[in-house]
């Protein structure tokens, strides 16, 4: 946090001399965009950088859950191959963001992956992060939650190695069912369409 106010305060200090700068000046007459106060800035910073009910949903996913998970690896309709893993979520960062760590198996082999969701106070969306040993590429999409405050849709990229795609268009979708109960679903949109998932995960709260 020390960091982080440092770094703003030189931000400050460099743009607080900018403004007094006769450079600066002749620029801001051709017709540059008016910088907003010290102030004002200060006040923007602290509302981008405060955690607010946005990230409170979050909390609802806190907690160890076990995961079985479905792939559906022909496309939809097909015989969905079924494994089991568990998962750890954990609020961090000041309840920021939601950190996942997720331990089981794909296709016969041990997996390991993290995730990162926030909401981003500047965009008005959640944003998210996953990174596995299935791969060596990561994961980024963002998107928004629903009107019932249940389901957060997000949107991304993927490549497929395996035919040669780039920049496929995938849906993820994250569905707090209850208390004890998660849906995550992966949708191959360019592929299948948006009907049915190729990657479902129902994750259930561990009994302590």
């Amino acid at each position: 946090m020390k960091r982080y106010a440092l770094l703003f305060g030189v931000f400050v200090f460099v743009s607080a001399g900018l403004l007094h700068d006769p450079m600066f000046a002749q620029e801001k007459k051709k017709g540059a965009k008016k910088m907003p106060s010290q102030e004002e800035m200060m006040k923007r910073w602290q509302e981008f950088m405060t955690p607010g009910d946005s990230h409170k949903k979050l909390e609802a996913m806190v907690g160890s859950w076990d995961a079985e998970v479905k792939t559906w690896m022909s496309g939809p309709g097909s015989e969905p191959a079924v494994s089991k893993g568990s998962s750890e979520h954990t609020m961090i960062m000041g309840g920021r963001f939601l950190l996942q760590e997720y331990t089981g198996e794909m296709m016969g082999q041990p997996m390991t992956g993290i995730g990162y969701t926030g909401y981003d106070n500047f965009k008005k969306k959640y944003v998210a992060f996953w990174m596995d040993n299935m791969s060596t590429s990561m994961s980024t999409m963002e998107g928004t939650l629903d009107k019932d405050g249940t389901t957060i849709t997000t949107w991304g990229k993927m490549d497929e190695p395996m035919t040669g795609e780039k920049g496929k268009k995938v849906k993820y979708v994250t569905r707090i069912i209850d208390k004890d109960k998660l849906v995550f679903e992966v949708y191959d949109v360019m592929s299948w369409g948006e009907k049915q998932p190729i990657m479902q995960i129902t994750y259930t709260r561990k009994k302590s």
